[in-house]
C-alpha cells in the first residue's frame, strides 16, 4: 500500500497550498509525458489505424473498469464517456421507464444544479405529468413513498460537504419500489463507496475533480448489472449499437454496459484519465478517508479558534462529510481571492460559501496548519477588503 502523501507525484507550484482538488484536481505528472506519446506516437504515426491498434475503441470500458474498482463496482459495469449531464439524462431516462406507473422524481436542495436542470428537461420533453420533487436533504427518507419512481441524490453536497447514507437512503427506495440514481462527483476517490452492496441501480459521476482527469474529463456511468439487458438507452447514440460497424439503420442496444455509449469517445482526454487513474494503484481508500477526515477536523479545530468571523457550514461530525469543509461568511467571495494570493486555493459558491477540499494524496498536516494560518491573517487584517477581490470572475 502507497504512504500517503503522494505530493512527488504531482505538478503542484512551488509555495501553493491547494484545498481545491474537490473542483479541479491538479495534474499528475505521468499525464503530460503520456499524453505527448500518445499524440505523436499514436495518433501522429498509426493515424486512423490507431483505433484498432492502440486501442482507442476499447478505452472507455477499460477505464470504466478502473474506476469500478474505486467505487464498489462490478467489472464490466461502469463506461466513460461524455459529460457528467448527458449521463445524468441517460441514467434518469432508463429509471422512468423502469417505472411507467409513477411519476415523481425525488431529489434534494443541497443537489448540484445540473442534475435538476437536466432532470426538469427532461420530464418537461416526456410530458406525460412527472413531477421533480425537491426536499431538504435531511428530509430524503421521510418522503420517500409509493408514487416515487426515482430518487436521484448527490452522495455529498456540493457546497457544504454534507454526505447522504447511500446504503440506508437506498434501502427505503427499494422497499418502496423506487429506482435509485446515485450522482458520485465529491465521492469517488474521495471517500470509499460500496455500488455493489447498496444496490442502487444506477450512479453517475465527474473525473475531473478527485479522480485528477484533468478539465472537461469525461464522465461516467453504472449501471447495475442484473438490469443490464431491459435498460433501454434513449440517447441511442452509434457506439451504444450492438455492432456500430456495420451502420444497420435500426439500432440494436449493445449487450453490456456499452449500450450507454454515445459518441465518439475523446481519446485525448480519456488517455489523460487513463494515466491518472494510475496513481490509486495501491491506495488504500479506507486509510485515505481516515486522513482525509483527520485534516478535516485539524482545520475545523483551527479555524474557529482562529477566525471567530466565520461560520461552520459543514457537518462537524466527520463520518456525516465528504472530503471538504465548507465556512460562511458574507464577504466569503474576497476573502477567497485573498488567499489565493497569498497561496492558499480554495474556492466560493453563492451565496457565502468558501469551500475547502482535502485530498491526502498531496495534502498534509503542515499544509493545514499553514492556510489556517494565512486564513487567520487575510481575516484580521482585513486583507480581503480590496475592490479587485471583490469583482467576481467568470469561474468563481
Amino acid at each position: 500500500m502507497k504512504n500517503l502523501p503522494v505530493k512527488h507525484l504531482f505538478e503542484l507550484p512551488q509555495g501553493v497550498i491547494y484545498l481545491d482538488g474537490n473542483s479541479l484536481g491538479p495534474l499528475p505528472k505521468s499525464v503530460a509525458p503520456r499524453i505527448s506519446q500518445m499524440i505523436s506516437q499514436e495518433w501522429g504515426e498509426q493515424l486512423i489505424r490507431g483505433w484498432n491498434y492502440a486501442g482507442w475503441m476499447e478505452q472507455p470500458l477499460r477505464v470504466g473498469n478502473r474506476i469500478a474498482a474505486l467505487i464498489g463496482a462490478a467489472e464490466g459495469s461502469v463506461v466513460v464517456g461524455d459529460t457528467l449531464s448527458i449521463k445524468v439524462f441517460q441514467a434518469l431516462s432508463a429509471a422512468l421507464e423502469m417505472r411507467p406507473d409513477r411519476k415523481v422524481v425525488l431529489s434534494d436542495s443541497g443537489n448540484f444544479p445540473t442534475d435538476l436542470y437536466m432532470a426538469r428537461g427532461l420530464l418537461d420533453t416526456l410530458d406525460k405529468g412527472h413531477e421533480l420533487r425537491i426536499v431538504a436533504p435531511g428530509e430524503v427518507a421521510a418522503n420517500i413513498d409509493e408514487s416515487i419512481a426515482a430518487v436521484m441524490l448527490t452522495e455529498v453536497d456540493y457546497r457544504t460537504g454534507r454526505k447522504h447514507d447511500m446504503d440506508a437512503i437506498t434501502r427505503i427506495a427499494h422497499a418502496k419500489g423506487a429506482v435509485v440514481i446515485w450522482d458520485l462527483a465529491h465521492s469517488a476517490g474521495a471517500v470509499p463507496v460500496d455500488l455493489a452492496r447498496s444496490n442502487c441501480e444506477f450512479a453517475v459521476g465527474c473525473t475531473y475533480k478527485y479522480l485528477n482527469g484533468g478539465p472537461g474529463a469525461p464522465a461516467f456511468v453504472y449501471v447495475r448489472p442484473d438490469i443490464m439487458a431491459q435498460v433501454r438507452p434513449v440517447l441511442s447514440g452509434w457506439l451504444g449499437h450492438d455492432a456500430p460497424f456495420a451502420f444497420e439503420l435500426d439500432y440494436r442496444p449493445a449487450p453490456g454496459i456499452e449500450r450507454m455509449r454515445v459518441g465518439t469517445p475523446p481519446v485525448i482526454q480519456m488517455t489523460a484519465l487513463e494515466e491518472a487513474l494510475k496513481i490509486w494503484d495501491g491506495v488504500d481508500m479506507q486509510a485515505l478517508r481516515q486522513r482525509s477526515m483527520d485534516l478535516s477536523d485539524l482545520f475545523i479545530a483551527r479555524v474557529e479558534a482562529q477566525c471567530p468571523q466565520l461560520t461552520l457550514a459543514s457537518p462537524r461530525n466527520a463520518q456525516e462529510r465528504g472530503s471538504q469543509v465548507s465556512f460562511a461568511f458574507e464577504n466569503g467571495y474576497a476573502v477567497v481571492q485573498a488567499l489565493v494570493d497569498h497561496g492558499v486555493i480554495g474556492d466560493f459558491r453563492a451565496p457565502n460559501i468558501m469551500r475547502f477540499g482535502f485530498t491526502p494524496l498531496y495534502i498534509d498536516k503542515e499544509d493545514v496548519e499553514r492556510a489556517s494560518d494565512i486564513l487567520q491573517e487575510i481575516l484580521d487584517k482585513r486583507l480581503w477588503d480590496k475592490p479587485t477581490y471583490r469583482q467576481t470572475n467568470r469561474v468563481t
